[in-house]
């Protein structure tokens, strides 16, 4: 299956990389192969992205009619050589959700990534923001502060907490009924971040891994960030001993 991706735009309205350090070995048992964790100070890098999106449309279609919902990735930061030994880095995300129903009927059929139904609440300030995500296979709650200061043993600075996630853009997820991989990367001149204080995260994914092997570290804000979607040229297979594609 091929994807016929047209050019997309959207606005990320509000964003939270909410992040986790993970066991390394944990993790590398989740990932296809070809895939490693990409490892900061022997841990690997995990977490919940919860995303509001709105005004996602393709540059012919009215602003009126463009798609607006919240979703949510959990997700591994991992690494894999191209085909001329470069080492790339982007995410691996074993379940997407989505309040938008349009996402859960075409993804993985007429749009890269299978995505499973949630429901959303939650609210928001200048300064605070909540968000709990309710699934049949899955519960997340989240409270968030927005701060000026920094705090995470994973990242010493937010810069590096920022371009490390930068780098990352390119999410790789199982694609319906196929040995390869769906990828999305997300392009923008107006990359931002903000610090954020973890009041209080659960996230029942997080949970069910061995008691002790993800600790929560830091999390990011983004408000207001115009984004553009596009697809790698080329897929990404699971099957042992498959060539590992290139990314942009």
């Amino acid at each position: 299956m091929s994807y016929l991706l047209p050019a997309l735009s959207a606005v990320i309205e509000r964003r939270l990389l909410i992040n986790y350090r993970l066991d390394a070995s944990v993790a590398a048992e989740m990932l296809p192969e070809g895939l490693r964790p990409q490892l900061v100070d022997g841990s690997a890098v995990a977490g919940v992205c919860l995303i509001r999106l709105g005004d996602m449309r393709v540059p012919w279609m009215p602003r009126a009619l463009g798609w607006r919902a919240e979703n949510a990735a959990h997700r591994i930061a991992v690494e894999w050589d191209d085909d001329e030994g470069r080492r790339r880095q982007g995410v691996y995300i074993p379940v997407r959700h989505s309040a938008s129903w349009l996402p859960v009927a075409i993804g993985g059929r007429l749009f890269p990534g299978v995505h499973r139904h949630a429901r959303f609440t939650g609210s928001e300030t200048a300064n605070r923001i909540r968000v709990d995500l309710a699934a049949p296979d899955l519960r997340v709650s989240a409270d968030v502060a927005v701060v000026s200061e920094w705090r995470s043993r994973l990242f010493a600075t937010v810069d590096d907490a920022s371009a490390f996630f930068r780098a990352g853009s390119t999410g790789w997820s199982p694609r319906r009924g196929s040995a390869e991989l769906d990828g999305l990367t997300l392009e923008t001149e107006q990359w931002k971040v903000e610090p954020g204080r973890l009041l209080n995260v659960e996230s029942s994914f997080f949970d069910a891994l061995p008691v002790g092997s993800a600790r929560l570290d830091s999390v990011l804000v983004m408000r207001d960030v115009p984004i553009a979607w596009s697809q790698p040229h080329r897929a990404l297979r699971q099957a042992q001993g498959a060539e590992i594609a290139q990314v942009g």
